[in-house]
């Protein structure tokens, strides 16, 4: 079984923002998967998804902190800026994490782990809408 759906996600604020729900209510196919696996690719290159912590915020602000201070903006050396000073930090923060996850799939849920969530990393100060992929493929129950 194959599946494929494009989700659209409102604008968020700049900052790391939990999506496995958004996702999950995207695709209520993934409740006839036995086995398989889900994979959500982004259709942007100044945004990013990543799996990690899913209970405290704070680990989502100290990301944020932390790739603000290892990618700075208004860098002189930076040539690719005429979109603003947030748009080639953008591009290296979502090469950095990546344009996609996969999860895998087993009886109808995802199966991570208990603490473990999708992100957006929203990297631009107005990014907008974000577009994402999402594929499933597996054996159904």
């Amino acid at each position: 079984m194959w599946y494929q759906k494009e989700l659209i996600l409102p604008a968020k604020p700049r900052g790391f923002h939990l999506i496995t729900e958004d996702i999950i209510r995207a695709i209520p196919e993934l409740k006839s998967i036995k086995i398989g696996l889900c994979h959500v690719f982004i259709q942007h290159t100044s945004a990013s998804l990543t799996i990690n912590e899913n209970a405290d915020i704070t680990v989502r602000e100290d990301f944020e902190s932390f790739f603000n201070r290892t990618v700075r903006e208004g860098e002189s050396y930076y040539r690719h800026n005429y979109e603003g000073d947030d748009d080639l930090p953008a591009h290296i923060k979502s090469s950095l994490l990546g344009a996609s996850v996969q999860i895998p799939i087993s009886n109808g849920r995802f199966n991570m782990g208990v603490w473990q969530g999708v992100y957006l990393g929203e990297h631009r100060d107005y990014g907008g809408q974000r577009s994402l992929l999402i594929t499933l493929q597996g054996e159904a129950l």
